[in-house]
């Protein structure tokens, strides 16, 4: 992994149960009964709009370590200042930028992010989320996006609204990331800092697709072999997008998820515009290169192996790499507490 070095703890990485992001004894104190009631109300909000979601959109089916100039492997925990009043008062005044927007991945919505808003809103911290065109609550036809503009459009407005000297950490899973390299091109006097996990961080001239060559052929084979492709505009015109079956979905996404997730995400899920995926991106040295980039690996990914998020990192050279063992393609669901703290990590790098 070259210059990096380990800041994990040991409990971090140990196997889970499926009903959390860590083993939890029988016995549990107010304050962690509190936080369990706290998800747990969370979760049935973002069910009940997931379902008013689909009632009114029925057209559509359904390990960390981080690289900080040292060759150093000595391991060391991730400090945690919550532990008391004065620690998050400290905390928060130490940070320049307090705003986090939170950029979803193929298929997915704001709506995925649920666990993250509160454990940030939590921490002192600002989360923001975006539903990309044809994504989660925005209703814009997914046959008709074509490109990576109309696909981030949501977010370069968002990032086009902030206020002149405001800046923020934008954060993109999969294939969010692509959208989260599209604005460091356009705005990057506004963004911090930018978070990929397992996501697509291409180089210039890339297309988001590649990423995911390994998993899924080239995309001339895809376009021409694949199952999972849409004909929003009909079978004799190009494909408009795609979506994989149910069942498929959770073997590759969710291997690691509770199930109340995966049953969120099943009847929140949406089909992904095709074209912004096949766009090659203009990435210059001058703008998109200013960025100060991160990168957060998933370990038990199966949707995108951690070969290839290995192989992104080499060629793309990335500030910081996080690993997150135990976690599926989504960790907001699988690993929320080892995603936060990692947030929490990266805020805080000066």
């Amino acid at each position: 992994m070259g210059n990096r070095f380990i800041c994990m703890k040991k409990k971090d990485v140990i196997v889970r149960t499926s009903g959390g992001d860590g083993s939890r004894s029988k016995r549990l104190n107010r304050s962690q009964r509190k936080s369990i009631g706290d998800e747990e109300m969370l979760h049935r909000r973002a069910l009940s709009l997931a379902i008013h979601q689909a009632q009114l959109s029925q057209r559509f089916d359904g390990s960390m370590s981080r690289r900080v100039g040292s060759t150093s492997s000595r391991r060391r925990s991730l400090s945690d200042p919550f532990s008391n009043n004065k620690q998050v008062s400290d905390f928060l005044e130490s940070l320049t930028v307090k705003k986090f927007i939170l950029v979803h991945g193929e298929g997915f919505g704001a709506w995925c992010w649920y666990k993250t808003i509160a454990s940030l809103e939590e921490s002192g911290l600002s989360p923001v989320t975006v539903d990309l065109a044809g994504s989660g609550f925005n209703m814009t036809d997914t046959n008709s996006i074509y490109t990576l503009e109309e696909y981030s459009k949501p977010l370069i407005e968002l990032l086009q609204n902030l206020p002149l000297e405001e800046k923020v950490i934008l954060v993109g899973h999969s294939t969010g990331g692509a959208c989260v390299s599209y604005a460091l091109e356009k705005f990057p006097e506004k963004i911090s800092k930018a978070i990929f996990i397992c996501a697509t961080m291409v180089s210039d001239g890339q297309r988001p697709f590649d990423v995911f060559a390994d998993e899924l052929g080239s995309a001339e084979r895809f376009m021409k072999e694949s199952q999972f492709l849409i004909y929003g505009n009909g079978e004799d015109k190009p494909a408009t997008g795609f979506m994989f079956e149910k069942q498929h979905m959770k073997s590759l996404y969710f291997n690691q998820s509770p199930n109340k997730d995966i049953a969120l995400s099943m009847i929140s899920m949406r089909p992904v515009p095709l074209g912004p995926m096949m766009e090659k991106l203009s990435l210059s040295g001058e703008r998109y290169g200013r960025g100060r980039r991160f990168y957060v690996q998933t370990l038990d990914d199966l949707a995108l192996s951690p070969d290839v998020q290995e192989k992104l990192v080499r060629e793309n050279s990335p500030e910081g790499v996080f690993k997150i063992k135990g976690s599926d393609h989504c960790p907001f669901f699988s690993k929320p507490q080892s995603l936060h703290k990692i947030f929490l990590e990266i805020a805080q790098i000066s």
